[in-house]
């Protein structure tokens, strides 16, 4: 859990560095070229480009009108942080689940990572950096751009990682958060748990 007060910056990007290794020739005079010949081997399959990740900068306002827009699916929202180890670690579970179900249900993700000091396009490269090193292309993604705790307080909401499944229609079937997953399951909410919300609401013939 990671409550809206007091929660430690947890921002450092791991930047990987690749050696370049560079192969030296021998200073002989090359030998010929043999004349390229037709290959009977297929060629290689191209991998699937990878959707490019956008990073929306919403307020509570906005946040109602991007789920208002999609009403007609199920709905899943992931209220995450960069700073919060727990929102992490589950995050990838809202990118398989876009993939998996992406006819049948919208995911949306709003980061929490503007505290109200400076402005929110200081915070959006972590958090651009993150979702592009999951995939999160496949999201809708958000990032606060009113103060976190103001918009912890509207969402009426003490901790992240919180998920809100909504129905079709636009009515709440569950969030998922620490006091939920305390009381009704007796440990911490996964994906798992998210994905199983999610079958109980699909048509029998659309369950997979």
């Amino acid at each position: 859990m990671c409550s809206n007060r007091g929660i430690g910056v947890w921002r450092a990007l791991c930047l990987i560095a690749g050696g370049l290794a560079t192969a030296v020739a021998g200073c002989s005079a090359p030998a010929p070229t043999p004349p390229a010949t037709p290959s009977s081997a297929p060629a290689a399959a191209a991998a699937p480009a990878q959707r490019p990740v956008e990073v929306t900068l919403v307020d509570h306002a906005g946040l109602l009108q991007a789920l208002e827009a999609r009403q007609g699916r199920i709905v899943v929202l992931d209220c995450w942080s960069t700073s919060c180890p727990p929102c992490v670690k589950e995050f990838p579970g809202l990118v398989a689940l876009a993939a998996k179900y992406r006819d049948q249900v919208a995911c949306l993700s709003l980061a929490f990572d503007y505290e109200g000091l400076g402005t929110p396009e200081e915070v959006l490269p972590p958090v651009q950096a993150f979702l592009e090193r999951v995939g999160a292309g496949g999201v809708t993604n958000m990032l606060n751009r009113e103060d976190a705790d103001s918009l912890y307080n509207k969402l009426d909401l003490v901790s992240i990682p919180a998920v809100y499944v909504y129905k079709p229609d636009g009515t709440l079937a569950r969030r998922f958060d620490d006091e939920d997953a305390s009381q009704r399951l007796g440990r911490p909410f996964t994906y798992a748990d998210v994905e199983a919300e999610i079958r109980s609401l699909l048509p029998a013939t659309s369950k997979r």
